[in-house]
């Protein structure tokens, strides 16, 4: 997999610090850390102005199963400072899907 080598790490104002695998966009970001119950959606919220700068935990688990597609953006571009997601789905499966979240993100400026 592609992000399989990266890593990454969100470093809280209390000074700790979660270790993980990055994927998207590589650099520093800082911002709110918020979280999001939906069980689907995913891309809409990578959308979503109202999440400006902010790092959206998502409380599903598995993230990217249904890839990304055009039609499901909520706006231009991707608004959120990060996502953070506990598994990402190696494989798609979704007849509507376009593009992986793992390669669709990194060419919209969006860190995972």
């Amino acid at each position: 997999a592609p992000w399989a080598d990266r890593n990454a790490r969100l470093a809280l104002e209390d000074g700790s610090v979660w270790p993980g695998v990055g994927f998207g966009a590589t650099g520093t970001q800082v911002g709110e850390v918020v979280f999001n119950t939906s069980l689907t959606g995913y891309q809409e919220i990578l959308s979503d102005p109202s999440y400006y700068g902010q790092f959206v935990v998502m409380t599903q688990p598995h993230i990217g199963n249904t890839g990304v597609n055009d039609d499901d953006m909520e706006s231009e571009k991707v608004f959120l400072g990060a996502m953070v997601c506990r598994k990402l789905s190696p494989m798609v499966s979704n007849y509507r899907s376009q593009s992986e979240l793992s390669e669709w993100l990194p060419g919209r400026g969006g860190v995972g």
